[in-house]
C-alpha cells in the first residue's frame, strides 16, 4: 500500500544540541583517547571539531556510533555526525546537501569528511559515492581543525555538481531489465547472492509512497536505498535452503555497514546511468 503524498517540510531536520548529541553518541564527547592508543596518535575530541563547525556555519543535524562489545573500546568507538549549513535548514525542496563526519577516538578512523544528501520525502540520509565525491581523510596529528573546516568549505563550493549528479539520475531512463539488474546488483551487495536472500529484486523495487513510482534512475535507487537500508520487507514466497520462511527483513542498524552500503549503491547508480552495470563493488571505508 502507498503512503499518501505530504508536506516534505514535515521531514526536515533541525539543529542538535550537544546535550542531543551526547545522548545519540556519546563518543563524540571523549575527554581522552582509548587507552591502547599509540604515542603519534593526537588526540582532538570530535566535539571541538563540533564547536569550530558551529562557528562556521555548520549544524549537527544527527549523530551515531558504532555498536561495540570490547568494553574498552566504548566511549571511543566511530562515530558520525552529519551537518547542514544554516542556511539549508528548514527549507523546503526534495533533499538537502549534507557533510557526514566520521571519526572515532580508538584508532579504528581517521577523521573523514563524506559529501551526503538528506532526502526530505523519506527522511533517508543517502551517501554519495568517492567517485563522484571523493571522501576527505585527515589524520590524528595535531592541525585537524583547520583542515576539516577548509574541507568542509570545499565540499559545499561542489554541491552545485552533486545537483547535477542527481539531474543526471532523474533524466536517465531505465527499462526492466535494467531496473532488475540494478536491484539484484544491490541485493548481492547485503545478501552475497540473489537466490538466497529473504528478498527478490522484484520486492526491492516496489515503492513505499505515490512520489516514488515510475523508471528513471533516481526513482529506483531511492527505493532500492530504502527497501534495503530500512528493511521490513516479507516476501511470502521466498524460502530458505531448509524450506522455512524468512523473517521480515531487519534494518541495517551498523554505522560500517551502513555507510558501505549507501556509498556502494551510489556507485552502482552511476555505473548505471552510464549504461554499464558492473559486477557488484563494494566500497569499503
Amino acid at each position: 500500500m502507498f503512503s499518501s503524498s505530504f508536506d516534505t517540510t514535515k521531514q526536515n531536520r533541525a539543529e542538535l544540541s550537544d546535550e542531543s548529541l551526547a545522548v545519540q553518541a556519546p563518543s563524540v564527547f571523549a575527554s581522552q583517547a582509548a587507552g591502547d592508543v599509540s604515542d603519534r596518535y593526537t588526540f582532538i575530541p570530535t566535539g571541538k571539531i563540533v564547536s569550530r563547525m558551529r562557528a562556521e556555519g555548520w549544524a549537527p543535524v544527527d549523530a551515531r556510533e558504532q555498536s561495540v562489545r570490547l568494553e574498552n573500546r566504548i566511549g571511543f568507538q566511530k562515530h558520525m555526525i552529519r551537518f547542514q549549513h544554516r542556511n539549508q535548514i528548514g527549507r523546503g525542496g526534495e533533499y538537502v546537501a549534507e557533510i557526514a563526519l566520521v571519526n572515532s577516538h580508538d584508532r579504528s578512523s581517521a577523521y573523514q569528511l563524506h559529501a551526503a544528501l538528506y532526502r526530505l520525502i523519506c527522511g533517508n540520509g543517502l551517501m554519495v559515492s568517492d567517485t563522484t565525491f571523493e571522501h576527505i581523510s585527515v589524520r590524528h596529528s595535531g592541525g585537524e581543525a583547520d583542515e576539516i573546516i577548509a574541507a568542509s568549505f570545499k565540499l559545499l563550493a561542489n554541491i552545485p555538481q552533486l545537483t547535477d549528479s542527481v539531474e543526471s539520475f532523474r533524466a536517465r531512463h531505465l527499462n526492466d531489465t535494467e531496473a532488475r539488474a540494478f536491484a539484484e546488483a544491490a541485493i548481492m551487495l547485503r545478501w552475497d547472492a540473489v537466490q538466497n536472500a529473504p528478498v527478490s529484486a522484484a520486492k526491492v523495487l516496489e515503492s513505499r509512497r505515490y512520489e516514488d513510482r515510475g523508471n528513471d534512475l533516481w526513482r529506483v535507487y531511492n527505493r532500492v536505498q530504502e527497501n534495503l537500508l530500512r528493511g521490513g520487507q516479507k516476501e511470502y514466497s521466498r524460502r530458505r535452503d531448509n524450506d522455512t520462511r524468512h523473517t521480515r527483513t531487519r534494518p541495517v542498524t551498523g554505522l560500517a555497514e551502513d555507510i558501505r552500503l549507501n556509498k556502494s549503491l551510489w556507485h552502482l547508480a552511476e555505473a548505471l546511468r552510464s549504461g554499464n552495470l558492473p559486477a557488484v563493488v563494494s566500497v569499503q571505508n
